[in-house]
């Protein structure tokens, strides 16, 4: 059963390693421009190139090459996991804005650096440095016990600090990415640990775990960093879903009235989301924008009183009021436009009457944009229903089949 762990543990250690410098290399350009997420990448990335230096066929070439060449591999992972664990600390002041944590981080990392470095050079001649299963810690019990400490007392505030603040941020995106971080770094200290019991005590029951803990740390401290990345790709592929969706409206209100838009239209709506004529992020804006503005102006075009009798066909189907309200303006849209491209006269006093509903104005009043674009979606769904079939209640079962 142990060797079976053990096995497993040692399997999982390349795609732990690829799955850390794929995260690294994908998140390094936003990262390295915030101070906040600059910390937990620079922990990540030196885990990975810790990590990468421990890899079984690593250790088996430097044992390979010679004891000089396994000592110079051996003493630069542990070096570079004393960094990760300076950067570890790092991060947590930088997302706690604990500037005393931020300068004590460095002022312990260069003195483990140090006390590293002399006690590798006052121990005797050694090759890699090892704590075997029988014997002594190779290069020292003294070099170990402050390579342990480093890891051990880092990974306890990290953990500490991550679940408090993964619950006081309202950021679902940083909690997540500090609950993922956190418990791979419990894991992390699981495994030092486990090391200061077999320094201080010879204990070895933990040993054949060790493997599987480090790399499941390194698969979840690569999915801490790649959390802004998922979040940004949803948010994408909703916003693309939006401006789908939008597009047939806001195309017909713009060929009425052209000079709302920012933009020439684009060919097609494939085209359009393929090659926005604004950027990506501000494209749902947009056409909210746009479609609002053409909405404006053609409640010149629609006859008296006409918003409200629409509303008035559409009550009583047992569908919400938005929708009711939605279908009803589609209804008026509809004519309004085809009044507009027929060259009839606009009412200047009839403007307001198409405007939305006051509860999801997006403007000045501080509304919400994903509410007043789910309203014209709604729109949207009911002006594309085929004729005497506007309603929102038809259009939404129609839509959600």
């Amino acid at each position: 059963m142990a060797a079976d762990l053990t096995a497993f543990g040692n399997w999982l250690a390349v795609p732990s390693v690829v799955c850390l410098w794929a995260a690294v290399l994908l998140r390094a350009p936003g990262a390295l421009r915030s101070p906040q997420q600059r910390g937990l990448w620079l922990a990540v990335a030196t885990a990975a190139a810790a990590m990468s230096l421990n890899l079984p066929d690593v250790v088996a070439y430097a044992m390979d090459r010679g004891a000089g060449y396994a000592h110079t591999i051996g003493l630069v992972r542990n070096l570079i996991g004393v960094l990760s664990a300076g950067a570890v600390l790092y991060f947590v002041a930088a997302t706690t804005r604990g500037r005393r944590l931020q300068l004590a981080s460095w002022i312990a990392t260069v003195a483990w650096l140090g006390a590293l470095l002399a006690l590798d050079a006052a121990a005797p001649g050694h090759g890699t440095h090892t704590m075997p299963p029988v014997g002594d810690p190779v290069p020292s019990l003294a070099y170990w016990l402050v390579l342990i400490s480093a890891h051990v007392i880092a990974n306890t505030v990290c953990v500490s600090l991550c679940w408090r603040y993964s619950r006081r941020t309202e950021s679902r995106g940083l909690a997540a990415g500090l609950r993922l971080f956190g418990l791979g770094t419990a894991l992390a200290g699981l495994f030092w640990l486990a090391y200061l019991l077999k320094a201080l005590f010879g204990s070895t029951w933990a040993m054949p775990a060790l493997p599987l803990l480090m790399n499941l740390h390194g698969l979840l401290r690569a999915a801490a960093i790649l959390v802004p990345t998922l979040f940004t790709l949803r948010r994408t592929a909703a916003d693309t879903a939006t401006a789908w969706r939008l597009w047939p409206l806001w195309r017909d209100l713009v060929e009425a009235v052209p000079h709302v838009a920012l933009n020439k239209p684009r060919a097609g709506r494939v085209v359009e989301l393929l090659w926005p004529p604004v950027p990506r992020n501000l494209l749902v804006y947009r056409k909210v924008i746009e479609t609002r503005d053409a909405i404006l102006i053609l409640g010149e075009y629609a006859a008296p009183g006409a918003l409200e009798r629409a509303r008035g066909q559409a009550a009583g189907q047992g569908v919400p009021e938005q929708r009711r309200t939605a279908a009803a303006l589609a209804r008026v849209l509809q004519e309004a436009r085809q009044a507009k491209l027929d060259g009839r006269p606009g009412q200047p006093g009839e403007a307001a009457a198409l405007e939305l509903p006051a509860s999801i104005h997006t403007s000045q009043e501080g509304g919400d944009l994903a509410d007043e674009a789910r309203f014209l979606v709604d729109v949207a769904q009911a002006y594309a229903a085929p004729a005497g079939s506007t309603s929102a209640g038809t259009t939404s079962a129609r839509t959600r089949k």
